[in-house]
């Protein structure tokens, strides 16, 4: 038989790891397991197609096929998730944010963890303008003062319930941690919704006015949402949030 030509091969390839990946795809939070037939209804694939790579990953240890004739997500996902959590590093993907953000709204950007009853600056990087607000990396303040302390109560669910958590994914404040500087804050979260930390930026409250928030908010929760994504976070908190812009309290 002749061999395939290159570039079919690779197109082979690339075809093939992409159907793999839309059956694990297929699985869905609060799925315990899948029959055949919802597979392919959820992936558009044909059933003989499906089960051409169920059977590789099955092998992989990618699938696990039931008694009952179901297929489950694998321990080899656990596996590759244990290793991506590992290596998953805050500085590699914080400060680039962080300068982003200072960049497209010109005000101090930060990112925030709670310690104790405390939040410890981690990542900061000013504003270029020379009236600024001056919170340093290394700085401790109190949790119940300013945005990103408020945020680090709000969001975190061993603090707070659920239930209890803000539909909007942001708070702002005025003047809580010093006067006549605001800021506004949106958590950033890891897997399972853990939260991860704050995401904040601060300055002089003349520059936080109901006109500029709307775009201010924006770039953040922006900001918020692809952070939390590259932590393999849940980002559904910021599914809704071009719909509630935040106006100055």
């Amino acid at each position: 038989m002749a061999e395939e030509p290159e570039s079919d091969a690779k197109a082979g390839g690339v075809a093939a790891v992409e159907r793999a990946i839309a059956i694990l795809n297929a699985f869905q939070a609060g799925d315990s397991s899948l029959s055949l037939n919802e597979i392919a209804r959820r992936t558009k694939m044909y059933k003989s197609t499906i089960l051409r790579l169920l059977s590789t990953l099955v092998q992989e240890h990618c699938i696990v096929r039931l008694d009952d004739g179901n297929y489950q997500l694998g321990s080899m996902l656990l596996h590759w998730g244990g290793l991506y959590q590992s290596a998953l590093r805050l500085d590699d993907h914080v400060p680039p944010m962080l300068r982003r953000l200072v960049q497209e709204t010109e005000e101090g950007a930060s990112f925030f963890t709670r310690e104790g009853n405390h939040r410890v600056c981690l990542f900061r990087v000013d504003s270029p303008r020379s009236i600024r607000d001056h919170i340093r990396t290394g700085d401790l303040v109190p949790l119940d003062k300013g945005a990103a302390g408020r945020v680090l109560t709000a969001f975190d669910q061993s603090i707070t319930p659920a239930s209890r958590t803000p539909e909007q994914p942001y708070i702002i404040t005025v003047g809580e941690r010093e006067p006549d500087i605001a800021a506004i804050a949106a958590p950033v979260f890891g897997p399972h919704k853990n939260l991860r930390g704050a995401l904040a930026l601060s300055g002089p409250a003349a520059r936080f006015s109901a006109e500029l928030l709307p775009s201010m908010s924006t770039r953040l929760l922006t900001a918020a949402a692809d952070l939390s994504r590259r932590l393999g976070g849940d980002t559904s908190a910021f599914d809704n949030w071009q719909e509630k812009r935040p106006s100055a309290a």
